[in-house]
């Protein structure tokens, strides 16, 4: 090669694409990042919204990474794209409604369309073979490079060692000799690594950097799917099931209960598309009601909400209502429900 090896890395925001691209750059590489934004994305949603996260700091670690490798991020929407590979994954779910293996194939994928267009020559990710049960197996990874179409020009400067060698080894890009052969889902080979390269900042792995890993989300995703009776979605749905308690009382409806005054915040920019209710004789949160509901379903919901107010030892609580298509609210006395009205089957 006669210019510089150029080549986009799949940036999560995590330590081992952090890694994975400094690798690259001390071997002369020219490396942009490229992050692809699903939606189900944990980075920037609940810990700006909740009170509760306010000491952590609020950044989106993709681009903090970018920025500390001193590299260009590219950042693509892919929200409608991406439905295909989360309602009919190939290759099934994992332990919760998340395609693991699905996915990588398609941002790889998505990658390797990017660099034909700019002109780059090969991908790099920060997979480790047994990192992931799913996709990051020494048995799964040739799949995620073959079904992607990246094929040879699929690099995995990490665990390379452990791998045949890529196009950019075989060529001369890069020197084989000085990637990696981390294997297993220990951290301490990463961790030294950073501290090698002088990182002591980075984001900490918890279950990745994607809601559908969590067990709470996924429940709460496969419930809008079954009252539905199918899989579609657009991004509102899967927004408002970061948030709040979701309660569903009966088949026709759920109740969505902010948990906090930044989740109460949120939620009410939602307000004009739901029937809502709060409390107006204590301070309480702001409920959406999801579904087609009765006078008697209202009437349940706002003893919900009652109870989850500041009035939930009172004799009586005043919830004002206002329903979709009726301009004018109305008011509700009703008695607030306890811990023992309420049945544990209704909290998804």
């Amino acid at each position: 090669m006669n210019r510089q090896p150029r080549a986009v890395a799949l940036i999560s925001g995590g330590l081992d694409s952090m890694l994975a691209v400094k690798v690259l750059l001390e071997q002369g590489v020219h490396v942009e990042g490229i992050n692809f934004y699903t939606g189900f994305c944990v980075e920037g949603h609940t810990h700006a919204i909740r009170k509760k996260d306010q000491k952590q700091e609020k950044r989106n670690n993709a681009l903090w990474v970018a920025e500390q490798l001193g590299i260009k991020l590219h950042i693509i929407d892919v929200i409608e794209e991406y439905k295909a590979v989360l309602t009919n994954p190939k290759h099934g779910y994992g332990a919760n409604l998340n395609p693991c293996l699905d996915c990588k194939s398609f941002m790889v994928k998505k990658a390797r369309e990017w660099i034909d267009e700019n002109e780059f020559d090969f991908i790099i990710t920060g997979e480790v073979i047994g990192q992931r049960p799913m996709s990051q197996r020494k048995d799964t990874m040739p799949i995620i490079a073959q079904e992607s179409g990246a094929d040879e020009r699929l690099l995995r400067p990490l665990c390379a060692k452990l791998l045949p060698p890529t196009l950019p080894e075989r060529e001369g890009w890069i020197e084989r000799e000085k990637l990696y052969d981390f294997n297993g889902r220990s951290r301490k080979p990463q961790m030294a690594l950073a501290a090698q390269f002088g990182f002591d900042d980075y984001a900490q792995p918890a279950g990745g950097c994607c809601f559908l890993t969590d067990q709470s989300y996924s429940a709460k995703l496969g419930d809008l799917w079954q009252q539905r009776g199918s899989k579609n979605y657009e991004l509102d749905d899967i927004m408002l099931l970061k948030v709040g308690r979701h309660i569903r009382p009966s088949e026709n409806f759920k109740v969505i209960i902010g948990r906090e005054e930044g989740e109460n915040n949120f939620m009410n920019g939602y307000r004009k598309q739901f029937t809502h209710m709060r409390a107006t004789s204590h301070q309480g949160p702001l409920a959406l009601i999801d579904g087609n509901v009765s006078s008697d379903d209202l009437k349940l919901a706002a003893q919900l909400v009652a109870r989850y107010s500041q009035g939930r030892d009172a004799a009586e609580v005043q919830i004002e209502v206002n329903e979709i298509g009726n301009e004018t609210p109305f008011t509700l006395d009703v008695i607030p429900l306890h811990n023992d009205d309420i049945p544990q089957a209704w909290f998804i």
